[in-house]
């Protein structure tokens, strides 16, 4: 064996951990940014208590309600000016995978000169001793951006998806608390659920896939193929939130030492040059028919995860095992209301050779265990427009 593994982030992890938050965030500053979505009823309370137990323990709150899903470069830009303008010292998270993307591109605006945009993937250099210490508490179990390294944003001028990616943004502290999880619609369960899925089966299949990460990765998937169709179906079942509470967090252990795949570099360029898609919705978009495509290039991988998926392929050969995965991930999407194509969501084909551009823009293609080019990404995009 020969790999490396690093990872910055305390994780506090279980239920009424987010008591814990005054402490936490008066350890690391005290002017804090509270970065949220704009306050709704499900999440008004949590944003007050948070926002109670922060001042309780000494910090100063300043509330920037400006993250939205699929974050900008001009909420960040917005957010950045407020921190800085108040001699924010740190910058609290709270909310889905978007609010925090959002609080790290903060982090960075805030301390580097000019657009946040202009540091996406080392187009700039972000200066890990300038840019401002992060704690996240994530509202879904999906994303894992509460321990990543990378932070997706949309420019809003060229409609392109993007990341910084940096050790500095990766937040010190992960309170992740499934309690809070506990009101998220069934939908979003699903879309933010099946996120965590790719996160973990993109780490696994990748090429520089590890030992170690390969651990998280498989653990991560058994729980969500159990328990995310529960969590779908009952939003109230604690077991299945906490299952799925975690494996998102270890799913994001993943993509921070090894990076996803082709299906991300595709479902990023389609939010890029869409609205109306969220990124769970675009995996799951592409996902069939890029296993197809690419299964006979990872039969052994691919097998394992069928096998979680439905014991009775041990009795068959990795081969077919690793075919079958591809109609057991198509029924799983189908069990949690995710099997849609492009033109279900009214993605004209106009847009198509934009969207196999910006997926070559990104290195996720290369990590795939199939190297795509401009004409395979093409035909994946085809055959994902409708489905039967």
């Amino acid at each position: 064996m020969r790999f490396n593994y690093f990872h910055p982030t305390r994780i506090n992890f279980g239920w009424d951990r987010i008591n814990e938050i005054g402490k936490n965030v008066r350890r690391n500053g005290k002017m804090c940014l509270l970065v949220t979505v704009k306050p709704f009823p499900a999440m008004e309370e949590l944003f007050k208590k948070v926002k109670k137990l922060c001042e309780e323990s000494g910090v100063d709150i300043i509330h920037y309600e400006g993250a939205i899903p699929e974050p900008t470069d001009e909420c960040a830009n917005v957010g950045s000016k407020i921190a800085l303008d108040n001699n924010v010292d740190v910058i609290l998270g709270v909310g889905g995978g978007s609010t925090i993307d959002a609080a790290k591109a903060i982090a960075v605006g805030a301390t580097h000169e000019g657009d946040v945009w202009d540091y996406r993937l080392g187009q700039k250099r972000i200066d890990g001793k300038k840019t401002l210490p992060i704690i996240a508490v994530p509202t879904t179990g999906g994303t894992g951006s509460e321990v990543t390294n990378m932070a997706v944003i949309k420019s809003a001028k060229d409609k392109t998806k993007s990341a910084l990616a940096d050790w500095s943004i990766t937040p010190r502290i992960a309170l992740v608390d499934p309690e809070l999880t506990m009101t998220v619609p069934s939908h979003i369960t699903a879309t933010t659920g099946f996120d965590a899925f790719s996160h973990s089966f993109e780490p696994f299949i990748n090429i520089n896939s590890s030992v170690f990460v390969d651990l998280y990765a498989l653990d991560a998937l058994k729980k969500i193929i159990k328990y995310l169709p529960i969590a779908y179906k009952d939003g109230t079942n604690k077991e299945a939130r906490e299952a799925l509470s975690f494996a998102a967090t270890l799913g994001g252990l993943c993509i921070s030492n090894v990076g996803t795949t082709l299906p991300h570099g595709v479902a990023m360029a389609i939010g890029g040059n869409t609205s109306g898609i969220n990124h769970g919705e675009s995996l799951a978009i592409v996902y069939p028919e890029i296993n197809r495509w690419s299964w006979r290039d990872a039969i052994d991988k691919y097998a394992v995860v069928g096998r979680l998926f439905n014991s009775e392929l041990e009795k068959v050969s990795n081969e077919v095992a690793a075919e079958k995965c591809c109609d057991e991930i198509e029924s799983f999407l189908k069990d949690i209301g995710l099997w849609i194509s492009l033109e279900d969501k009214a993605v004209s084909k106009d847009i198509f050779n934009a969207i196999i551009n910006d997926t070559l823009k990104l290195r996720n293609y290369s990590l795939h265990p199939k190297l795509a080019n401009f004409d395979d990404i093409s035909y994946l995009i085809e055959k994902s427009y409708k489905k039967e």
